[in-house]
């Protein structure tokens, strides 16, 4: 979906600073078309929670000459341009947070653009690219290992066949079959 400045502009709660901030993000997702303006429910570390703007998608960073589409979530808070954006990586289930130099083991972002924001200074545009340049040094995502004998057991589990019965009081059960082919004897049933 192609977002104008006038959507953008809509879409911000009216504590904004609505007209620079729409103007900002609009400028942001021209030079990251993989990053889309979304408000959603942001909690903070005390518990307290607001519906805040947010940049949400991938960034792609060259890291060994491949390129890699790190997910991320920049927040963008009431208070911007006052105050600098909450940047988290966001992995998902395939992939592990580095914590290091610029990323916490949570998954949110450390850099020094961050902590010396200001707000004459910086803006939306420079502080993705400056994540680029960073997580291009220092990845902030791994693939999760996967041994191959791991793979080809799953492979293993989805190519056999599973029936399902019914008992007389109307219960499910599963007859699971051995390497053999031959099915599990009671004592290795478990209940779940």
């Amino acid at each position: 979906m192609m977002f104008s400045e006038e959507m953008i502009r809509k879409m911000l709660p009216k504590t904004y600073s609505r007209k620079h901030v729409a103007r900002e993000v609009f400028i942001a997702i021209t030079h990251f078309d993989t990053l889309v303006p979304i408000v959603d429910k942001y909690v903070y570390s005390d518990g307290t929670a607001k519906n805040l703007m947010s940049l949400t998608g991938t960034l792609p960073v060259i890291y060994n000459d491949k390129t890699y589409n790190i997910p991320v979530c920049t927040w963008i808070e009431e208070s911007y341009p006052q105050t600098a954006p909450i940047c988290y990586v966001r992995p998902t289930r395939e992939m592990l947070i580095v914590k290091g130099k610029y990323v916490s083991s949570n998954g949110e972002v450390e850099l020094p653009y961050l902590e010396e924001w200001n707000k004459r200074k910086c803006n939306l545009v420079t502080l993705l690219q400056v994540m680029v340049a960073m997580f291009g040094e220092f990845p902030p995502l791994c693939m999760r290992p996967f041994s191959e004998l791991e793979q080809a057991s799953c492979r293993h589990q989805y190519q056999r066949q599973t029936d399902v019965f019914s008992n007389a009081d109307g219960s499910l059960y599963i007859n699971i079959l051995g390497e053999d082919n031959r099915p599990f004897q009671q004592h290795n049933e478990t209940n779940c």
